[in-house]
């Protein structure tokens, strides 16, 4: 299927979506704690069956999730997009046992999950990871230090914890572990961001995890991190591109009714430029958004690349294109409560978490030295 063009199907899913979101989740959303888990707004996305969807669905049906609710309630965006993200690792490298205890409750929204890599000093460089596994009898381990910036902690029900096995070793000595909340050790804090959502501090005191708690293989846990985000990056685009709509969408009702000068805002040509660059860049960072969704869908070689340059174009993009908003908007857009108040504090952090723009560059080159070499240039 072209990136650029959508089934009539999902045209019409996509207006459904935009459509539950107004009616059964921002009202949920609303009523909830900014920085805090919303458990009756991720349980409701359970009752839509839209977490189930999560490990159903390719990852341009992920996308187009992600689009069609941060178009109307970020709120639900983000609880969908973190479910999906805390429990991707279970859904792709778990273990029988582990899925059938986790993927349910996690689908009908009655778990929270959790993706537990950042560290105080290994944020953007992954490899860099310092909280340690060490051995603990035949085939257990006690994992101890810290772990921050952790979506939905500490409220969190079961977490992917990635932790060193094998120092000096390393991408190649970290190890996925599925540790549920209540373990002897864990504990952990919240973090009060610009942006409302749940995130928080863990902290790891000898927390008791065994061979039955891993994820994939032991000292292969480098690899269900970055197969988690490999999907996960162009549907932090989709985000950002549903977040770029909306503020595009106000824009364009307020010029075209705000009386300025003796005609509308729309009248004015710098004005007018303005608005149809925030279109023409949200189209085209859409458009990247679901090529990098495809190309994931059909076991491109090339995802890393692409999911790489939809996350940057995208977050980018949104970034431009809400400040933009808000200038045109004028000061009522600063005022708290306003839509374009709202996504202005909440565009901000996509471009820095799941890999910051400056790691996006990096992954783009090295992908294109690495297609280079192969290739025999």
């Amino acid at each position: 299927m072209p990136a650029f063009s959508l089934e009539p199907e999902r045209t019409a899913w996509c207006a459904e979506l935009r459509a539950l979101a107004a009616d059964r989740l921002r009202p949920l959303a609303e009523k909830g704690e900014p920085g805090r888990v919303n458990r009756p707004l991720v349980a409701e996305l359970g009752r839509l069956g839209l977490l189930a969807r999560l490990f159903t669905s390719g990852a341009l049906d992920l996308c187009l999730m992600r689009e069609s609710l941060a178009r109307v309630c970020t709120e639900a965006e983000t609880a969908l997009a973190l479910q999906g993200l805390g429990a991707h690792p279970v859904h792709a490298h778990g273990t029988p046992a582990q899925r059938e205890r986790w993927l349910p409750a996690v689908s009908e929204g009655r778990a929270v999950a959790a993706f537990a890599l950042s560290e105080p000093g290994a944020g953007s460089d992954a490899a860099a990871l310092a909280l340690t596994a060490a051995p603990d009898g035949s085939d257990g381990w006690r994992l101890t230090g810290e772990k921050t910036w952790i979506s939905n902690a500490p409220e969190a029900d079961v977490v992917t914890v990635f932790a060193r096995t094998t120092p000096g070793a390393g991408a190649r000595g970290v190890t996925a572990f599925l540790v549920p909340a209540g373990r002897p050790g864990l504990t952990g804090t919240p973090l009060d961001l610009l942006s409302p959502h749940p995130i928080g501090t863990l902290r790891f005191d000898a927390v008791p995890v065994t061979a039955d708690d891993v994820l994939g293989e032991v000292d292969a846990g480098f690899r269900v991190a970055m197969g988690t985000l490999n999907l996960f990056r162009p549907s932090v685009g989709a985000f950002a591109v549903g977040m770029a709509q909306a503020a595009l969408d106000a824009t364009v009702e307020w010029t075209a009714r705000r009386d300025a000068f003796g005609g509308k805002l729309k009248d004015l040509q710098g004005v007018a430029h303005q608005v149809a660059e925030m279109a023409l860049r949200t189209e085209a960072a859409r458009l990247m958004v679901y090529a990098a969704a495809t190309a994931y869908d059909s076991g491109a070689p090339d995802v890393p690349g692409r999911a790489a340059m939809a996350k940057l174009l995208a977050t980018e993009t949104a970034q431009y294109v809400v400040d933009t908003a808000v200038q045109l908007h004028g000061a009522r857009a600063l005022q708290r409560g306003h839509l374009l108040e709202h996504l202005y504090r909440e565009v901000r952090a996509p471009r820095i978490y799941e890999g910051a723009s400056e790691v996006q560059r990096g992954i783009v080159a090295k992908e294109l030295y690495r297609s280079r070499e192969e290739g025999g240039a």
